[in-house]
Formats: structure tokens, sequence, C-alpha cells
């Protein structure tokens, strides 16, 4: 009943795509109409999620689903993680967490950003569960649970060195007792690394060693503190529930090495318009791409409005990121604008005007077009394609 109401979700929100596999749905503007094409595979992040439960086992992987899971469509991405057998999610807000209740009406989910005043009858409405990270917080969902007799279950955040949300391991102990004597609802306990990316990084032993020492107080609850990169930092970071995020859709959660999760996005954008400038002429805002030879400058319908940011543009003395048009790299030429950037194709001769270029796919993986712009695959993801033409790929 579950995975059928999450695949009526799916088709009330989608559409098969006239000239697509059986095996797509699409969502926005329709392909003839649209600037550009964003194709989610969700049988690659169904396989990444896979991979990451088998290197966690035997602790459940649950999965984070922020942020329009990560700028790929919460409703799309539950739908097939609950079929692959995910049963708990990570959210931000409440707002989140009722989109994943409508496509998964069985699954535990945590709210991250903790609990805003006077909530709690949300989180039993839509059955949601609340990340605790104060004292006043904590204050708030007790008197909530003893007023209703509401069984649904929190998470207790605890602050082991990202000095961000949680309360102090100090007061975690300090409270423990109390806790685990009367009937607060307290059903994980959880913290958060700051620097599971860093192998080397000292504060992980000390976030891993602090959390280990408050589970001691708090035996019976599950605990959780494992990220992405923090599955593939230490065993002894895994605990009950590992929650990647980021490496679900495809990031490497392992920097320096090489990427152990499949690619799950694709962008492609329309060739506007394809033009021969002369040596010495500039192109874009402020001249600072100058033609050193004559060349063939395709302007393409991506821009930051798109998510593709203007710090990937390129000047005389600095470069920028890349394209692929027939299989061959082609630098980005001047900066990026709100809703186009130009191309050197002058090594692609036969582009035309119609014709779509890859700028995350092929060669050009999400690290390097994110590194390319000066900024991480987590905001690159998360700001992609809004204007575009989705295609979710199932098989």
């Amino acid at each position: 009943m579950m995975i059928m109401a999450s695949l009526d979700f799916i088709a009330d929100h989608t559409h098969a795509a006239p000239g697509h596999n059986a095996g797509e749905t699409t969502s926005g503007p329709p392909a003839s109409e649209a600037g550009g094409i964003l194709t989610v595979d969700l049988s690659a992040l169904v396989a990444n999620w896979l991979a990451l439960s088998r290197r966690a086992m035997p602790s459940e992987c649950a999965a984070v689903v922020k942020a329009n899971a990560y700028g790929c469509g919460i409703e799309p991405v539950v739908t097939a993680l609950v079929r692959a057998g995910c049963k708990t999610y990570f959210v931000a807000d409440l707002s989140e967490a009722r989109r994943v209740r409508e496509v998964a009406p069985e699954a535990a989910i945590y709210v991250l950003n903790g609990l805003i005043p006077g909530t709690p009858p949300v989180y039993a409405e839509i059955r949601a569960r609340p990340v605790i990270g104060s004292m006043v917080e904590l204050a708030e969902w007790d008197a909530f649970v003893a007023g209703s007799q509401w069984r649904g279950g929190a998470a207790l955040h605890v602050d082991t060195g990202m000095n961000r949300l949680g309360i102090s391991a100090n007061d975690a102990a300090a409270l423990a007792p109390r806790i685990r004597s009367e009937n607060h609802g307290i059903t994980l306990l959880m913290s958060h690394l700051a620097c599971a990316e860093d192998t080397a990084h000292p504060l992980n032993d000390l976030q891993i060693r602090l959390f280990r020492e408050v589970r001691l107080h708090y035996r019976g609850i599950p605990s959780s503190l494992a990220n992405s990169s923090g599955i593939f930092l230490s065993d002894k970071a895994h605990c009950d529930v590992v929650r990647p995020g980021v490496a679900l859709y495809g990031a490497n959660p392992t920097p320096g090495r090489p990427n152990p999760m499949r690619p799950v996005v694709e962008v492609k954008a329309r060739v506007m318009q394809v033009r021969n400038v002369a040596k010495g002429d500039t192109v874009g805002y402020s001249a600072g791409w100058t033609a050193r030879r004559a060349a063939r400058i395709a302007i393409i319908s991506a821009g930051y409005a798109d998510g593709y940011f203007r710090a990937g543009g390129s000047s005389d003395e600095t470069p920028g990121g890349f394209a692929v048009i027939g299989g061959k790299r082609c630098p980005i030429a001047g900066r990026i604008s709100m809703d186009l950037m130009g191309i050197d194709a002058s090594d692609a001769p036969d582009v035309r005007r119609g014709d779509f270029v890859t700028l995350i796919g092929d060669d050009l993986q999400l690290d390097e077009v994110a590194a390319s712009s000066g900024t991480i695959t987590y905001e690159l993801l998360t700001n992609l394609g809004h204007r575009y033409h989705r295609v979710y790929r199932t098989e």
C-alpha cells in the first residue's frame, strides 16, 4: 500500500516523455520549450543507497532528503528509496517532512533543524520526529508529550564538536537517568561529524570517542553519527543508523580517492546561437575574455539562474569550467550571465543551433564542476535546474 501510494504520487505529478524510454518520467516545462534538461538517474541513486547499506551493515541505512533531496526532488527520490527498502528519512524542516509523508506513509521522518516554538502538535499531526537540540526545546517537547500522551518519537542531538546545534555532552550525561526512567519519547540519540571528509583530522577521533561515552548513558536507545563521508571514515562511526546525504546523489564522499558512487545527475543546455568571433574580439560582460584566434562561440541557455555559478566563467587571466560538445571538452568563454553563457566551440565544428551541450555528465562529474566554480557539490546540486525540463530515469 505504501509503495502504491508513492507510485500514484509520481503518476499524478509527472508524465511519460515522448521520445523517452518507458522507464522515464518527466516534469517541468516541455523539453521542446526548455533551455535545458536535468536528468536524475533514480536507479543509480538506489544503487548508491544499496552500496552504502552494504558498507554500513549491520547498521540501518537511512537517507537524508533535505533541500528537496539535494535538488533532485523529494517525491521521486523518496518513492524510489521506499521501493528499495529505506525506512528512515532526515529532512530540514516541517514542510519537507510533509512532502516525505505524502509518499512514505510508514516511514520514520526526523526533522534536523529542531523544534520551532509552538510546533509540537504539527509533528503529531504528520507523525514526524523533531531532532531536539537544546534544553529549551526539550522542555517544550516534554510538556507536549506529558499533556498529549503523544508517543511518536524524537531524536536528541548531542553536540560533540560541531558547535552548531545540539546539547552539550555534559548535559546529555546529566539528563540520561531522567530520560531513561521517564517516557520522553526519545527514539534516537545523534550527533554530527564536522570533518569527516578529512580522514586525518583529529576532530574525527575526538567526536567518535565523545559520542561513544555519551552513548553509554543511553543504552537501549539507537544512535546515529555517520554522514556520507563518515560511513567511509571508520566502522566506529557507524553506530545503529547511518544517514548518507550527498553521496546518494553521486558526489564523492572520499575526496582525493576514486568516487565509489555512481553518477546520478546529468545537465544539458540548449545551444541558442553559434557565432563567429574574430581574433581579438571579446565575449561577455566586462569584456574579460578575448579570443586568441578566430573562434566559434556557442551561446547556450544556462546561467546562474539555473544554478551554474557565475564563478565558473573565465577571463583572459583565469580559466573557468568546461562543457562537453560532441564528446570534446570546450572551455567556457567569458562571464556567466543570468540566463546565458558562451562556450568556445572552435574544436567542435559540428555544433548547431538547437543542439544540447553537456554541463554535468559524460566526463564532467559533479565534484569537478563544483570545484571549477569555487564551490562544493552540496551547493551545486541544491541550485541546479529550477527552470529545466526534468527527466527521472527509473531503469
